[in-house]
């Protein structure tokens, strides 16, 4: 992707599949030089920073503090303007040009999130002199984190509600076992009611509907793809029952289970 994947302070981004890692590392700047002014012709730039300064990506000027996280495009005209010893930890990378696309701020300030990300960069770090696969994993993962730091308004991945985030991971948690909603919410840390509101809002369904959607996406994968009894995947779907676990197939699948598992259904 060239510099024109700038969109005034935003940049847009393919993580479909993991990037190429060209170098990483912990850098330090502003030591011999309080500016440095250059452009990587053909590869992204991922900081993660310690430091006050002014990064300045084709003529736009962005604050940069401690917690921040820029990410500039290839063949961007990059201008740092540092106040001191300045210590960021860098990856410099290949992203693919093809898939769907996510639209990040150049600078966001990761906040609650930077000790997450900075303990992907320092372990993608440790990681590349023995394995670059490992490495790359490591990047990959963080730059979900950095899509995910963008505002719905931004065009970036929209962020749950931290309380519908929390029920989503317990309900996938736990789908072998025998969830409510009173439980749910509890775990979530709202009410019954509340929960309900904002499931459905954000989700456009009900948090019942959703346990019995994934409950059932999880059956059909085990029935085509395993080779597990049924009655052990109705288990492992938590119901037990075998025969509320035909009806929910033929219901939710439109077939019965051994249809599903012979593909006929």
């Amino acid at each position: 992707m060239s510099a024109d994947a700038v969109v005034g302070t935003h940049v847009q981004i393919g993580l479909d599949t993991p990037p190429r890692v060209a170098s990483l590392g912990v850098g330090v700047h502003g030591t011999a030089s309080r500016r440095d002014v250059f452009r990587l012709p053909d590869l992204w730039q991922l900081h993660l920073y310690r430091y006050e300064a002014e990064l300045t990506v084709d003529g736009v000027v962005h604050e940069v503090r401690p917690g921040h996280v820029s990410l500039v495009p290839p063949d961007a005209l990059v201008h740092y303007h540092y106040r001191g010893r300045s210590e960021h930890l860098y990856a410099h990378l290949e992203l693919p040009s093809t898939g769907e696309l996510l639209t990040v701020p150049v600078m966001q300030d990761a906040g609650a999130h930077t000790p997450v990300l900075t303990d992907l960069l320092q372990q993608a770090i440790a990681a590349a002199p023995r394995s670059s696969a490992r490495a790359a994993a490591e990047i990959w993962a963080a730059l979900w984190r950095v899509a995910e730091l963008a505002a719905p308004a931004t065009g970036g991945t929209a962020k749950p509600h931290p309380s519908v985030a929390l029920a989503i991971a317990y309900i996938e948690s736990n789908l072998a076992g025998p969830l409510t909603v009173p439980e749910v919410a509890h775990v979530s840390g709202i009410s019954h009611n509340h929960l309900i509101r904002l499931f459905k809002g954000e989700n456009g369904e009900t948090v019942v509907a959703y346990i019995r959607r994934r409950r059932l996406e999880r059956a059909r994968h085990l029935l085509r793809e395993s080779t597990l009894s049924i009655p052990a995947i109705a288990a492992a779907v938590g119901i037990t029952d075998l025969q509320a676990f035909n009806k929910a197939c033929r219901r939710e699948l439109g077939a019965s289970p051994r249809a599903v598992r012979a593909g006929t259904g």
